[in-house]
């Protein structure tokens, strides 16, 4: 009798604390993300500029605490007795080894700018690509020379060198980030049943799907016997064919196949 109940419970895996608050934060981040979307444009980019440029401060602030130290040891001759391409030379090593205010202000400033250009860029363009992430890339850099001090005399003329500097930078890093990040194909067949499982807590259990070759497509046409053929536990089968049946759009199309 006891080994009947022994057997006839349900043992659910243990969910990874770290996972549990990753996708607690996602969730989150997709939410702001929805609401920021439904905004107007203004708000969008003073949002987006406001908060970006909070952590580039952040950054910035931690990276001149580190390079302190060297901004203190650069020597400072008179100015009288430097020309002026020595002297543009020293306020860029000062400008980039700055204590933690001087640094956060540029970081700030720098990733303000480039996450509220982008931002509006997508929003005007509909889509973010390589010249939208160029032309932020940029004004951001324009405006660090500016801020920064790193112009010298030669402020504008500066301020393009970096802005194009930074460009051609953020567009091959773009380019190749695009290259590396697209999902192996197998994948895209697969993305609906990824986010049922995350919010079911069964993610472990993906790669039964895949092995069994349970693509989107067959999410409504999934019964008991198909999951216990791919080796999933009673518990997690319950929780998946529940979900499928709370699901409308996946029961209309189960009762379409019927």
């Amino acid at each position: 009798m006891e080994r009947g109940k022994e057997q006839g419970m349900v043992v659910m895996p243990q969910q990874n604390p770290l996972e549990q608050l990753q996708a607690k934060f996602k969730e989150v981040e997709t939410s702001f993300r929805g609401w920021l979307a439904k905004q107007s444009l203004p708000v969008e980019a003073a949002v987006v500029t406001t908060t970006s440029a909070a952590q580039g401060a952040a950054i910035g602030a931690f990276m001149g605490t580190l390079t302190n130290d060297v901004s203190s040891s650069l020597p400072t001759p008179p100015q009288a007795s430097l020309d002026p391409q020595a002297m543009a030379s020293l306020k860029q090593a000062q400008a980039l080894s700055g204590g933690p205010l001087i640094q956060a202000r540029n970081f700030a400033v720098m990733t303000g700018v480039n996450a509220g250009m982008s931002c509006v860029m997508k929003r005007l363009r509909g889509k973010e690509d390589v010249q939208s992430s160029m032309v932020a890339a940029f004004g951001s850099g324009a405006m660090f020379s500016l801020v920064s001090g790193m112009g010298g005399p030669n402020q504008i003329a500066n301020a393009a060198t970096s802005g194009l500097f930074f460009a051609l930078v953020q567009g091959g890093l773009f380019q190749l980030g695009q290259k590396f990040s697209q999902p192996p194909a197998e994948d895209i067949y697969y993305s609906r049943t990824r986010s049922m499982l995350s919010s079911l807590g069964l993610q472990n259990y993906e790669k039964n799907f895949k092995k069994g070759l349970l693509t989107d497509n067959t999410l409504p046409l999934l019964t008991d016997s198909a999951l216990r053929d791919v080796k999933i536990p009673p518990g997690p089968r319950l929780l998946i064919l529940d979900h499928i049946q709370r699901d409308a759009e996946l029961k209309e199309k189960q009762g379409r196949h019927r």
